[in-house]
């Protein structure tokens, strides 16, 4: 059975005694609405770490003003049957007042990497991640923290931080969960309408396109330009970007210099979608 703890000092009760025990801790960070892409994370911390915690809070510091923050899917009960499910040891699921107290001041910000793609149209976002992420990483102190690559940006973010702060915490990458049509799974994936999702997956397509043309040795600014175009003329609402950058510090390419992936973020009516994938 899964255990529910809502405060810092009944979690950390906890995890003092698994500690002493020698076990190993495992972190899944979430904002709940678990879906396959969380499950694989869980998987992962299952079967690596001695025990398992998924943490459950929707942070409103990376939430921009016009953003879902309020609207953001919330499935409680089933996120906890689901966890109890999958063996996971404990859920850390703390109210905003546990995590912000009415007199929290400090913002955690990791310039460079932030300052392109979603950085670019998500003012604020990296830093309310970075800030959640080292509260949650200071309050458990696990031996090894998830992530999944659907956010490769965040994914680099978060590996900086543990960097720069020397956090003593291994950060494991875990690779795109699809659906059988090839979109990523995403929490948003809820606000697609029946039409918008039968042209979502066109999102990913377009994408897979992009690598292949690229690796082929097409120019890349030419690629980028065509598909962007297409996606528009598909009934996409708006393209963010689409960009070939390093896969390592996110470094605009002009010319394919690998590791490197392909970058998106799109707009099918009020939802917005990301996704990427390597350049092979």
């Amino acid at each position: 059975m899964t255990e529910v703890l809502h405060t810092v000092k009944q979690m950390q009760r906890r995890i003092n005694i698994w500690k002493d025990k020698g076990f190993s801790v495992g972190l899944v960070p979430t904002m709940g609405s678990i879906h396959a892409g969380h499950l694989s994370m869980i998987k992962r911390a299952r079967k690596m770490c001695d025990r398992a915690i998924v943490s459950i809070f929707i942070n409103p510091l990376q939430f921009g003003p016009n953003e879902d923050y309020k609207s953001y899917p919330k499935n409680f009960s089933s996120d906890k049957r689901i966890l109890n499910k999958m063996g996971v040891h404990l859920l850390y699921q703390p109210s905003l007042s546990e995590i912000y107290p009415s007199d929290f001041q400090t913002i955690v910000s990791v310039s460079g990497i932030t300052k392109c793609l979603c950085g670019l149209f998500r003012p604020g976002h990296f830093e309310g991640v970075a800030t959640i992420i080292t509260k949650l990483f200071l309050q458990i102190l696990p031996n090894i923290a998830f992530f999944g690559e659907k956010d490769y940006q965040q994914l680099l973010v978060i590996q900086k931080l543990v960097k720069d702060f020397s956090f003593p915490i291994k950060i494991k990458s875990v690779p795109i969960v699809r659906e059988q049509d090839g979109l990523a799974f995403s929490s948003r994936n809820s606000y697609l309408t029946k039409d918008q999702r039968l042209l979502a997956p066109n999102f990913y397509k377009t994408i897979y396109e992009i690598s292949k043309q690229v690796n082929q040795g097409r120019r890349i600014a030419n690629v980028l330009n065509g598909k962007k175009r297409y996606l528009l003329k598909l009934g996409f609402d708006k393209v963010d970007y689409l960009e070939v950058r390093s896969s390592a510090n996110l470094k605009k390419l002009k010319v394919l210099k690998k590791p490197a992936r392909v970058f998106g973020a799109v707009h099918l009516g009020k939802t917005r979608l990301i996704d990427n994938r390597p350049i092979r």
